[in-house]
């Protein structure tokens, strides 16, 4: 892969799911498995524990400490391990970020406050106070849609000059304003959304914080070679061929159907926590048809459901 010097946590990093048992316990072996295969099969320079997708808000403090410490111990010093310590309590939040820390996460990923709707003014006080709270990177992870709150391209440009705001993982939409942050500072930015990561990257971006990745990491990490070598036409090619899989893992939450994904590829899944339900059998049967229009072929070994075949719908 081409030079990371422009991205200071890796290029393409997956915001990992919580494999768990099927008691719902966090199933620690299944998580260092997963991360090996992420860092090893699908190219990834850095993987998110913790996050959105990692079901952060069911799973406890102490789970999520462990988690970092088990996806550390399995990938060593390879790539970056970041946490996703971001609540709607800064207070609780920075605990997290110093517990993260402790447990040997490289960097911080702060989701907006949610729910709460906070001011601009009560945000950058937020974020700063928790890249004041420890030594690492924070990544700012704006995604309105999910928090009721986007944080403003003024916000993003005052926050940009703390030493330890390191970029964004941008799930706006909004490539104008995007490109307004990125015309007057120097934050990374990060795709948060999977059919926006060549959109992205082609007004500066860095790369990506990818659910996707779980399943076309490589195929994403070739896309993103192409790109940087400026092979566009290869690129562009690569970004369509993904677009089954950018809508197959968000007919319903990521965290449920990419959970399902990973079982039908023999991999590390499991069950989810309340609210969310596992997927059912009529969702599984389209993910296998999207999964399937997106290039992936299942392992031989896997049971499909009846009226599908590896590699085809029937």
């Amino acid at each position: 892969m081409t030079s990371t010097t422009a991205a200071p946590l890796g290029r393409l990093m997956t915001a990992m799911i919580t494999p768990m048992t099927s008691d719902g316990a966090v199933d620690y072996d299944g998580a260092a498995a997963l991360a090996a295969y992420l860092v090893a099969d699908m190219r990834n320079e850095g993987l998110v524990v913790n996050g959105t997708t990692g079901e952060a808000p069911t799973t406890t403090d102490e789970e999520k400490a462990r988690l970092v410490k088990v996806v550390r111990e399995a990938v060593g010093d390879r790539v970056a391990v970041l946490a996703g310590v971001g609540t709607n309590i800064t207070a609780h939040s920075v605990e997290l970020a110093r517990q993260a820390e402790k447990a040997g996460a490289n960097g911080l990923l702060v989701v907006t406050p949610y729910y709460s709707k906070p001011a601009q003014d009560a945000l950058a006080a937020h974020f700063t106070a928790i890249a004041d709270a420890t030594g690492l990177p924070s990544i700012i992870y704006d995604i309105p849609g999910r928090t009721g709150t986007a944080v403003a391209t003024d916000t993003l440009v005052r926050l940009a000059a703390h030493p330890r705001i390191a970029g964004v993982k941008d799930a706006k939409g909004d490539l104008a304003a995007t490109s307004q942050v990125l015309s007057r500072c120097d934050l990374a930015y990060y795709s948060g959304d999977d059919p926006m990561n060549l959109p992205l990257w082609s007004i500066g971006a860095v790369g990506c914080i990818s659910v996707t990745g779980h399943v076309v990491g490589d195929r994403i990490a070739a896309m993103l070679e192409a790109f940087t070598a400026g092979r566009n036409a290869e690129a562009a090619k690569l970004h369509r061929s993904m677009l089954p899989v950018n809508v197959g893992l968000f007919r319903n939450q990521a965290a449920v159907l990419t959970k399902a994904a990973m079982e039908l590829l023999g991999l590390p899944g499991g069950g989810v926590r309340g609210p969310l339900l596992p997927a059912s059998d009529a969702e599984r049967r389209i993910l296998i048809q999207d999964l399937t229009s997106g290039g992936i072929v299942f392992p031989e070994n896997t049971v499909l459901p009846e009226n599908f075949a590896n590699g085809a719908a029937l």
